[in-house]
């Protein structure tokens, strides 16, 4: 189980409630499509929180390109005042935090209960 964060580009301010909505549509597509389920995700308005339970044949880096490349692909599609803002054609920051996150270890998930937006 992984705990992963993910900033926005620029770190702007992007994450409006239509841009949940079309993040969680998404990730629910990429759970039934390529067995990595999300178990909680939480958005702050510049970077989401996402914690993931995969098969070990995905690497915390293959899982980030995944989740990358595919909503950021629909999120321009479906939400055309993003790229307003992010008029580089870019929605993710290059970078990324990951951590591992045992089951039975609750005191890691406590930013991800704080966060304003989880399903």
């Amino acid at each position: 189980m992984y705990h992963f964060v993910l900033p926005a580009k620029y770190r702007r301010a992007v994450f409006s409630d239509s841009v949940d909505q079309t993040l969680k549509d998404v990730c629910l597509q990429i759970d039934l499509r390529y067995n990595i389920v999300f178990l909680e995700i939480g958005t702050d308005k510049n970077h989401v929180h996402f914690l993931i339970q995969s098969v070990p044949t995905y690497s915390p880096t293959k899982i980030v390109i995944l989740i990358k490349s595919i909503t950021a692909r629909n999120i321009f599609k479906i939400n055309l005042e993003v790229k307003q803002q992010l008029w580089g054609g870019e929605f993710w920051s290059d970078g990324y935090f990951v951590n591992t996150v045992s089951k039975y270890g609750g005191e890691n998930t406590d930013i991800l209960q704080n966060t304003a937006y989880k399903f």
